[in-house]
């Protein structure tokens, strides 16, 4: 390959519109392209999109479609695929095979809609509630617990023949600042990392993990003021302190953190000096290429870690390329796993351990679309609405709630200011999957079965 060609492999860029970015891949050659919430359309739209890259590209290895699709809030392709709650469901869960199996279901149907690279599953230890930025994309609190739900989702992607993305090396649910705002600060000594956010990490290189997306904090001890995936020393702790020696990705290098303090070229080529190898969403694609060009020609990068770098990303797209093609009717298929998510992750924070919680009659709060699925499985399940028992749904963004049952959509912790007179449950999920869980519980057709997987200050839940 050309400096040029080898400069657009490394780079995954963002593209505007819902048509595929053929100009924008051919112009830079580019190693792929991600996609987001609002270049999704349709399925169908997003299947031809995805078809049209790969069959307009002449490269004998495929390209990288990527995608954040991590269940939760970070959803980026809706209906008809299969919607998954938050990742913290499976923590909740205790289920390690359900995991996998989770894994397995979303990756296939992925596949099946043409995407190469999933950024998937987070494999950050949340702090609770001080974490702005991880919350319920953490499978909990406890390190060696969300290892081995990590480890389980990683073999469940692999076994689809996904890509998937562990992210976000060193820990990114351990600082309290938000890197999409600024650059958070780890003020933590590599001994107490390696005891809390990297067990997530090193289980799942050891089980196989292709590729590890860095986080854009700093981590203070090591590499002060610097984002990880721009610092040789942090990147260092991956490859050479856990062993990892696949394909090192950054984070969004749109991002706060890194275009507070760099330009879109030199923030291309100091990953890529750092040990970097795939540059994730520059904040400017032309100004990183020419930038990457530029550095080569000038001798402050060297064509042998470009090579490097680009021969990381190829060999890993031709070992996904090994592994077919997916069907597209398997798409929407897995409904039933991610219901058996949400059942079996259902915790009951306060109030008695199994129902009925509802009889008759229900009037549910919260926000208009959430009220609605909850309303459908309701209905579904032989409940009448208006007066009886209230149920406020707090959403991921809501605040504290008053009601009969209070029920968190999202992260937990809302139910720590929340009253209720007969219980507080924690859902982690708001899928239409979820909400028939829910009312399967409240009608006392079901027990809940899941474990709190993080500690709420000031609250003892039941052992049911």
């Amino acid at each position: 390959m050309t400096v040029e060609e080898l400069a657009g492999q490394v780079i995954v860029a963002r593209y505007t519109g819902t048509e595929a970015p053929l100009e924008l891949v051919d112009q830079f050659h580019l190693g792929g392209v991600i996609v987001m919430a609002d270049n999704y359309e349709s399925l169908d739209a997003t299947l031809e999109s995805n078809r049209l890259l790969q069959s307009s590209d002449d490269r004998p290895w495929p390209l990288v479609i990527g995608v954040d699709q991590e269940g939760g809030n970070v959803t980026r392709i809706g209906a008809p695929m299969t919607q998954f709650p938050a990742y913290m469901s499976l923590g909740a869960s205790g289920d390690v095979g359900l995991a996998r199996k989770a894994a397995l279901a979303s990756g296939k149907e992925l596949r099946a809609a043409g995407f190469t690279m999933v950024f998937a599953p987070d494999a950050d230890v949340t702090v609770g509630a001080s974490d702005p930025t991880i919350g319920s994309r953490s499978a909990g609190d406890d390190a060696r617990q969300v290892a081995t739900v990590v480890r389980a989702s990683t073999r469940g992607y692999i076994q689809s023949g996904i890509v998937p993305v562990l992210k976000h090396f060193p820990g990114h649910g351990s600082v309290t600042a938000d890197s999409h705002q600024t650059l958070p600060h780890q003020g933590a000594g590599v001994s107490e990392l390696k005891q809390r956010d990297f067990l997530p990490f090193t289980a799942s290189v050891k089980a196989g993990a292709p590729a590890v997306m860095m986080a854009h904090i700093s981590v203070d001890q090591v590499a002060s003021g610097v984002p990880a995936d721009l610092a040789p020393k942090v990147v260092g702790l991956l490859t050479e302190g856990i062993g990892f020696d696949g394909l090192v990705v950054t984070d969004a290098l749109e991002m706060e953190a890194v275009v507070s303090g760099y330009g879109a070229g030199d923030a291309a080529v100091t990953a890529l000096q750092a040990g970097s190898d795939l540059l994730l969403m520059p904040a400017d694609v032309e100004a990183a290429h020419s930038a990457i060009v530029s550095a080569v020609s000038d001798g402050s990068l060297s064509r042998a870690r470009l090579e490097e770098a680009a021969a990381k990303v190829v060999a890993l797209m031709m070992h996904e390329d090994a592994a077919g093609e997916v069907d597209a009717d398997v798409i929407g298929s897995h409904s039933q796993v991610s219901r058996e998510v949400s059942a079996k992750a259902l915790t009951v924070v306060q109030g008695r351990c199994k129902g009925p919680y509802v009889e008759g009659a229900v009037t549910a709060t919260g926000d208009s679309e959430e009220v609605e699925a909850f309303n459908t499985a309701a209905e579904a399940h032989g409940l009448t609405f208006g007066g009886g028992t209230t149920v406020a749904l707090i959403s991921a963004y809501g605040g504290p709630a008053k009601a009969d049952i209070v029920v968190s959509l999202d992260s937990p912790y809302v139910l720590v200011g929340s009253s209720a007179t007969k219980a507080k449950l924690a859902l982690y999920g708001s899928t239409p999957q979820a909400m028939e869980a829910l009312v399967d519980v409240l009608a006392g057709d079901a027990i809940p079965a899941g474990h709190l997987p993080v500690v709420l200050p000031g609250i003892t839940p039941p052992h049911c």
